[in-house]
C-alpha cells in the first residue's frame, strides 16, 4: 500500500500519555512530584533565564561590551575619480551607469565620488555625494557635479 498523508500513522509505543504529577503516594509522582526536596527547582513559579549558569557569572556579562551602531547610517558606496575615466566624454553618469560598468556592487543606497586619481574628460556626474577634491577635479575637466537625494 502506498504511503499518503491520510495514511500517517505513529509507530506503536511512539505517543505516551502525559504524566499526571502531584496524584497520590501510588501514582510514583505524588508529594513532591519529581521536584525533589528544598532548592530553586522546587519551587512554584520558578522559571529559569535562558542564560543562567547555574550562579556563574553569565557569559553575556562577561564579555565586554564596547561601541555603538547607528541604525540610520547611511552607506555610500565609494567610486574614485580614477574609475569615471573610463567613461566617454560627455557621458551623463548616473547610478545605474556605474552599476553597469560594475563599479558599484551590491544593494548599496547611496553612491559617493571621492578625489582619488585624476580626470580628463568633460563629464555630467549624478552622486548622492561628493568630496571635496572630487567636485573641483571634475569641475576643472569641464565637467559638472549634480547631487542626487
Amino acid at each position: 500500500m502506498p504511503i499518503s498523508l491520510h495514511s500517517l500513522k505513529n509507530t506503536k509505543g511512539a505517543k505516551h500519555r502525559r504524566m499526571r504529577v502531584g496524584r497520590g503516594r501510588s501514582s510514583g509522582k505524588g508529594k513532591t512530584s519529581g521536584r525533589g526536596h528544598k532548592g530553586q527547582m522546587s519551587r512554584t513559579g520558578h522559571k529559569r533565564k535562558a542564560t543562567f549558569e547555574g550562579g556563574q557569572m553569565r557569559l553575556i556579562r562577561r564579555i565586554p561590551k564596547r561601541g555603538f551602531t547607528n541604525r540610520n547610517r547611511v552607506a555610500y558606496a565609494p567610486v574614485n575619480v580614477t574609475a569615471l575615466e573610463q567613461f566617454d566624454a560627455g557621458t551623463e553618469v548616473t547610478a545605474e551607469v556605474l552599476r553597469k560598468a560594475g563599479l558599484v556592487r551590491g544593494p548599496i543606497q547611496a553612491i559617493k565620488i571621492l578625489g582619488n586619481g585624476d580626470l580628463k574628460k568633460k563629464l555630467v556626474v549624478k552622486a548622492n555625494a561628493f568630496s571635496a577634491s572630487a567636485k573641483s577635479k571634475i569641475e576643472a575637466a569641464g565637467g559638472s557635479c549634480e547631487v542626487i537625494s
